[in-house]
């Protein structure tokens, strides 16, 4: 009974010291930064179409909001379609590259040409040749940009397998299929986990940028046609609270996806099971 009460209170401690390293340190950080941010707006009297203060973004946020609040959510329907379109292709592209070295060497190289090529250049093209379906051009710009984080993380850690491990199941005469879903899948997921969370930033910004190039108004625009139109009317503090609302989006994308790695890889792996001993 004592063992099992020191237990809990190690526990509850652990679980205490993890609250305050992510949440309150990070929390504290921003309270400072705009703290600094509305001191030196009052110093220097900068005015608003220049540097608006954090109070005139916040209620310009409050009296925006049936405003920029559909645009955000048009702009995440957008992120999270290319993004599973770039984790179902991803996948699908990296277990194809395992199977063969040749396939690998054909057809990799074109996928490190779609992560170097700027999305600003290139997304003109899509738009125009998707101009009947405007949201699938966005999610195709988007898709381009989410899609190599996830091939080649996952396509390492395909091959990223346990020697050993791999020579046990040629050994027990496993089949490729058997080798692929009860060894190398599992032995990928940490790999793949850590694509998703860079994939998820990557796939926001590619649906901004490509809504910046449409410059599509209307019910169905998207954040950044807020950004945009702020910018050309000079509503600055307008557009800061798009920006916010951005930012925070992104935050929460990868904060969802942070947290949902935590929860696959708890149990077993080393990146995150220190957070439960």
């Amino acid at each position: 009974m004592k063992m099992l009460f020191v237990r809990s209170a190690n526990s509850k401690k652990k679980y205490q010291k993890f609250i305050l390293a992510e949440v309150f340190a990070p929390l504290l950080v921003g309270i400072l930064a705009i703290f600094l941010w509305d001191v030196f707006v009052r110093v220097t009297q900068l005015p608003p179409y220049i540097l608006p203060s954090p109070l005139l973004v916040f209620q310009t946020l409050i009296a925006d909001w049936n405003q920029l609040f559909p645009s955000l959510l048009i702009t995440l329907q957008i992120t999270i379609t290319a993004l599973i379109a770039a984790v179902i292709s991803g996948l699908f592209t990296a277990i194809l590259f395992t199977q063969s070295k040749w396939i690998e060497r054909s057809l990799f190289p074109y996928a490190v040409i779609l992560q170097t090529t700027p999305i600003v250049a290139i997304a003109p093209l899509i738009i125009l040749w998707l101009k009947n379906n405007t949201f699938a051009a966005l999610v195709v710009c988007a898709w381009i940009v989410a899609f190599f984080p996830i091939v080649s993380n996952t396509t390492l850690g395909l091959k990223s397998v346990d020697r050993n491990l791999l020579n046990l199941f040629q050994l027990y005469k496993a089949s490729p299929w058997q080798t692929l879903i009860y060894l190398r899948l599992p032995s990928a997921m940490p790999y793949f986990l850590g694509g998703l969370k860079i994939s998820g930033g990557l796939a926001l910004i590619g649906a901004v940028v490509a809504e910046f190039v449409a410059g599509t108004g209307g019910a169905k625009s998207g954040i950044a046609y807020q950004i945009l139109i702020s910018s050309y009317n000079l509503q600055i503090p307008r557009m800061f609270a798009a920006l916010s609302l951005t930012t925070g989006l992104g935050v929460l994308i990868f904060i969802g996806l942070s947290s949902l790695s935590e929860f696959i890889l708890r149990k077993w792996h080393d990146s995150a099971v220190n957070y439960e001993n």
